[in-house]
């Protein structure tokens, strides 16, 4: 299991918290999709076509470790599981838009791969 954000001390570079908790290839792109509101497991697998069902998994448990999401169980046959961004999880929208507008500016730039 790996140690909690609370547990880690970042005493030389805050923004290595921020890349501790949105790091990675997909949960950033996943809690993009959470700001545009709650999500069920496989809306968000909709939304994220090259991302596996166990790197998923894997990805939202360690925000819901982390306190970003909160994860919901309705109690019906299937259950139903919806992700949702936590009042911490919020804080980070800015972030996300800054990096929409960033994106539009200047992601189209980069070519396509050969």
């Amino acid at each position: 299991m790996r140690p909690s954000l609370k547990d880690i001390p970042y005493v030389w570079c805050p923004v290595e918290a921020t890349i501790d908790v949105i790091g990675g290839k997909w949960k950033a792109l996943i809690l993009f999709q959470l700001t545009q509101g709650p999500r069920r497991f496989n809306a968000l697998r909709r939304l994220l076509p090259h991302v596996t069902q166990r790197m998923m998994t894997l990805q939202l448990r360690a925000l819901e470790e982390d306190g970003i999401i909160s994860r919901s169980v309705q109690e019906t046959v299937p259950p139903k599981v919806e992700y949702a961004l936590t009042e911490r999880g919020w804080a980070l929208a800015p972030i996300f838009e800054a990096m929409t507008l960033w994106g539009q500016a200047h992601g189209a730039r980069r070519s396509a791969p050969a």
